[in-house]
């Protein structure tokens, strides 16, 4: 399932993705270690994956601003109009 627009917006800056995986990794740890509690656990653990998955595989790569805009290219001979 793809990121919409506005989430593509809002979760560009690196660090609020690694934010949003590092709590769901405390919560999953917290899970297994302390709770013991399977229900949660599991769906800690699949939230991780599809934060995994759709925020460090498949995140699209930044546009960066500094490429530049290729000349246009001669005019051949055959292209001219000369009236």
């Amino acid at each position: 399932m793809a990121l919409k627009e506005n989430d593509l917006k809002w979760f560009r800056p690196l660090w609020r993705r690694v934010a949003v995986a590092v709590f769901l990794a405390l919560w999953l740890g917290w899970e297994l270690l302390f709770t013991q509690d399977m229900f949660w656990a599991i769906l800690v653990g699949a939230a991780l994956a599809y934060v995994a998955y759709n925020f460090f595989y498949t995140f699209p790569k930044e546009e960066t601003s500094d490429e530049q805009i290729p000349p246009p290219r001669p005019a051949d001979e055959q292209d001219r109009q000369d009236p």
